[in-house]
């Protein structure tokens, strides 16, 4: 097997022997499965390209050289042809589509076969071996012994030819392969995949060659932030024409996003029948029945037959959505029941639909929210759900490929809740910067208490706030965990109607920090009798003093005003002072963990991920705040909690 690497940069030799360059590229020719290479193109004297058909004058090739079957002065040079593509100009270290795969790799080298005379293109090489052998082919021969002696050999990763797409050069008039799966025939939601990985002017170029039905149902299957960016890279025109090919409730969702001037400049482009089918679903409350419904749907009068509705259907669009039932109306226009097509087309042509039509419904108002709806959908194993206003008119239905969507929308918006995805499914997250990851996400209170640690002792503050210091892991503990109940709450409600107001909140979380101060103050209390303190009113007597200092860094930093620990009573004082200003800590993170619900809420609703992270820093910050300078404060002030205590 030969590789183009390996050929590139190799002499060229006539028939008599002389050098008359170096090879510089390869053409192939396209409409074949294994294309076979049909120019050579070198550089002569002074680097001058030449290129000559490999048919007419190679002889031999081999990864040494190439060499030629006429003299020098008999070759005769040939230019490219519209249907040919130079490897390396075209291919080699550029992007290309795996579309078996469906994703967008690098070609590090070409693999050649060669029969004969015949050199022909086999596929592309996108794995770490054909970049080594770019780099040196040294370095790829050791690398794979050495994989081969620790039994992980390295394989090749090749693409066949006929599974690739090239996305960095307009080939639009080429056809690649007799049997080629171009990217035109995959699925909407596969070409929608791979134009993600794309950079923006790749994927306008490939966008640019897909037909208005696919390019309207790739639009659609694209993550929202992937359709903003295509939107603005479009004219209004053109972004007017492909929302009007989409389906209304997608196009509505999108239009819903974008500035009103600019939403209503797309629709005033649109025809008037898509203009107003749109427009009628805009109106409708985001996440709710009316907000994810589609006003694609076929009802027509209970008294029309079954032979007329089957003609009625053979005469829909093309881009109907899938129609999955057929509702009837009754004489005021009003929905009165549903059959499925398989009850349709089994019936005689004379039936009237109102005979076959099942009349008890499930349906939706248009303000219910979505959830409830996918419930619904589920639990009665239904394909479509009609939506209908108070006098049961009709509006629109919620098919359940959408209910899937609504599934997976709010399954991602849990896992971002919970935090879950910190880490890749695939274990991918787990190098150095998962570990540190995955490390201040479970022990980040040892983290954050061990640099205030040394913190302290390097600011030399540590025989003032030693007591902090000892509590400080109860309430770095204690503000992680309201952060984690915190977004179990949405979790619970999510951003709904039901969810607990501002003022529940505040009120639910005043009663649960009072309850942990107390339960935080029992137990200190417990371990200041089991010391041996039984007179808490003798606390304090002969222990502090003020304006000397425990050691002599800390007297530099206290200064006069500040006590610091002695006498016999030391211990039980040492416990009393940390034990207070935790308790005042913790009173105020559980109450500010109300806070921390709000703004979250508020960025699911913007339809933003929840910082978990920064929001628990945050609260840690504000408990060791607190601590600290309540502890500061007891300090400077001894007598204050002694008869805090006293009390």
């Amino acid at each position: 097997m030969l590789y183009l690497s390996q050929l590139l940069g190799r002499p060229v030799l006539d028939s008599d022997g002389a050098e008359v360059g170096r090879i510089s590229d390869l053409a192939i020719q396209t409409g074949e499965i294994f294309p076979r290479i049909t120019s050579l193109a070198f550089l002569g004297p002074s680097k001058t390209p030449f290129m000559v058909s490999w048919r007419k004058f190679v002889a031999k090739c081999d990864g040494d050289r190439v060499e030629l079957n006429k003299p020098g002065v008999d070759i005769r040079f040939s230019y490219l042809q519209p249907d040919e593509l130079l490897l390396s100009r075209d291919l080699l270290n550029k992007q290309i589509v795996d579309t078996q795969g469906l994703k967008v790799v690098r070609v590090n080298d070409l693999k050649l076969s060669s029969a004969g005379q015949t050199l022909r293109l086999l596929g592309a090489e996108v794995g770490i071996r054909g970049l080594m052998r770019q780099l040196l082919p040294l370095v790829e021969r050791l690398a794979c012994r050495l994989a081969k002696l620790l039994r992980r050999p390295i394989d090749e990763n090749i693409i066949a030819w006929n599974y690739m797409e090239l996305v960095d050069r307009d080939l639009s008039s080429v056809k690649l392969s007799m049997s080629h799966k171009r990217l035109s025939e995959l699925h909407p939601a596969d070409v929608a995949d791979i134009l993600e990985q794309l950079d923006p002017r790749q994927r306008a170029a490939v966008f640019d060659h897909l037909d208005k039905q696919q390019a309207a149902e790739t639009f659609s299957e694209l993550e929202d932030e992937f359709q903003a960016d295509m939107i603005d890279d479009l004219s209004e025109h053109q972004a007017a024409g492909l929302l009007a090919q989409m389906e209304p409730d997608d196009a509505a969702d999108i239009l819903g996003d974008l500035p009103y001037e600019k939403a209503e400049k797309l629709l005033w482009l649109m025809g008037v029948s898509d203009e107003q089918r749109i427009r009628n679903l805009l109106g409708y409350k985001e996440k709710s029945a009316g907000g994810i419904m589609t006003s694609d749907f076929v009802a027509l009068p209970e008294e029309t037959s079954v032979g007329e509705a089957i003609e009625h259907l053979r005469r829909l669009d093309d881009g109907h959505e899938g129609v999955h039932y057929l509702y009837t109306l009754d004489s005021e226009g009003h929905l009165a029941g549903a059959l499925s097509l398989r009850e349709l087309v089994l019936a005689d042509n004379d039936t009237e639909l109102g005979k076959l039509a099942e009349t008890d419904l499930i349906v939706a108002l248009p303000e219910v929210d979505q959830e409830e709806v996918v419930e619904q959908i589920s639990k009665y194993d239904l394909l479509a759900l009609p939506v209908v206003d108070e006098n049961r008119n009709l509006l629109g239905i919620v098919t359940v490929d959408d209910a899937i969507d609504v599934m997976a929308e709010e399954h991602s918006e849990d896992l971002q809740i919970a935090g879950a995805t910190s880490l890749s499914r695939d274990g991918s997250g787990l190098g150095l910067g998962g570990l540190v990851r995955w490390l201040l996400r479970k022990e980040m209170w040892f983290v954050i208490w061990a640099a205030l640690a040394i913190l302290l002792t390097l600011a030399g503050y540590l025989p003032i706030l030693a007591p902090a210091l000892i509590f400080a892991p109860l309430v770095l503990l204690v503000a992680a965990d309201v952060v984690s109940y915190a977004f179990n709450d949405l979790l619970e409600y999510g951003s709904t109607d039901d969810a607990p107001k501002a003022r529940q909140l505040l009120g639910r979380n005043l009663l649960a920090s009072v309850i942990s101060a107390l339960v935080a103050g029992i137990f200190g209390l417990a371990l200041l009798s089991a010391l041996g303190t039984t007179d808490l009113a003798g606390l304090g007597s002969g222990t502090l003093a003020s304006g000397s200092a425990a050691s002599g860094v800390a007297a530099n930093n206290t200064g006069g005003g500040v006590a610091t620990l002695t006498g016999s009573g030391g211990l039980q004082d040492f416990i009393a002072c940390g034990l207070l200003s935790a308790m005042a800590a913790i009173l105020v993170v559980v109450l500010a963990s109300a806070l921390v619900t709000m703004a979250a809420r508020r960025r699911l609703e913007a339809d933003k991920p929840p910082a978990v992270l920064p929001m628990t820093l945050l609260m840690m910050a504000l408990g060791l705040a607190i601590l600290i300078g309540m502890q500061l404060l007891l300090s400077a002030h001894p007598l204050a909690w002694t008869h805090l205590i006293v009390s």
